[in-house]
């Protein structure tokens, strides 16, 4: 099959619109494993985008108090360098992704692109509120995390188009990220967790993966929890706390499969929750 390398965005995005059956291809962590199992053919070309520099790399915006992120960022940038001091639920997560070579290859965009509901970083973009940046031949344009993600390995991704970068905002408070599955390390999610505390705009947000078609925010368990926190020490009265979890678990979605059952996974969402929340009280909070 012919495979292209650009340097460009506009150069990948030009092969995509000459050839729509085009298979983009970054660390391969996904697409790989599909392929040697026999559930995928790449039917066309492949347009390999890990070599753009535009996607390899990130930036701050203080003004904005915002950090964009290149779709081909690896998981090891990102669970090593600043990336995981300024999101520490993004570099927990990222701890988290397969073993230290597929965390080398690996990348956020993949994961994003991927979209399925058990990805890793996936519940730490939606917490966040994170926006997603799309280019094609007819131009660029940015969409809210919560529109990208439309199903079970489904996302708003047009013909021709490719994620170039994924931008975070910056947070006044606690954040952190937190998994269950078969085994201790190298395990694909059963439940996933993710809880942001914004101390300075009095906000609560929860976002659960594994447990829905995609990645499922909790409106009312964040809104109930930011009524009763102690937003100066982050501290939760014990039946408060309970209440949010309860609500947490409520919100899930889950299924039966043959990695668990759905009772188990609306349990374990529940019960993260409540240990992130009472993990942020006793941690130092991030600026």
């Amino acid at each position: 099959m012919p495979v292209h390398l650009p340097d460009t965005v506009d150069a990948a995005v030009a092969h995509l619109a000459a050839d729509p059956s085009a298979t983009l291809l970054a660390g391969g962590t996904d697409l790989m494993v599909e392929v040697n199992d026999g559930h995928r053919r790449p039917s066309g070309d492949v347009v390999v985008v890990n070599r753009i520099a535009e996607l390899r790399s990130w930036r701050r915006d203080a003004a904005a108090r915002a950090v964009t992120i290149g779709a081909a960022v690896s998981y090891r940038e990102i669970e090593t360098g600043p990336l995981g001091e300024m999101f520490p639920a993004l570099g927990e997560a990222a701890r988290t992704v397969g073993s230290p070579q597929i965390r080398n290859a690996g990348t956020l965009g993949g994961n994003l692109g991927t979209c399925s509901p058990a990805g890793d970083g996936l519940p730490v973009l939606a917490a966040l509120d994170a926006t997603v940046e799309l280019a094609s031949s007819h131009g660029r344009r940015v969409v809210p995390i919560g529109e990208f993600m439309v199903g079970v390995k489904r996302t708003a991704l047009a013909p021709g188009e490719m994620i170039v970068s994924i931008t975070l905002p910056l947070i006044d408070g606690w954040q952190g990220y937190a998994k269950v599955g078969v085994r201790n390390a190298m395990v694909i999610a059963v439940a996933s967790t993710c809880v942001v505390l914004d101390r300075a705009q009095r906000r609560v947000a929860v976002a659960l993966g594994s447990v829905g078609p995609t990645i499922l925010r909790c409106p009312e368990a964040e809104h109930d929890l930011a009524a009763s926190i102690d937003w100066e020490t982050l501290r939760v009265a014990g039946e408060d706390l309970e209440r949010f979890a309860t609500l947490v678990s409520a919100a899930s979605r889950p299924i039966t499969d043959h990695r668990s059952t759905a009772e188990y996974r609306r349990h374990a969402v529940g019960v993260l929750a409540r240990r992130l929340v009472r993990r942020a009280s006793s941690e130092e909070v991030t600026v």
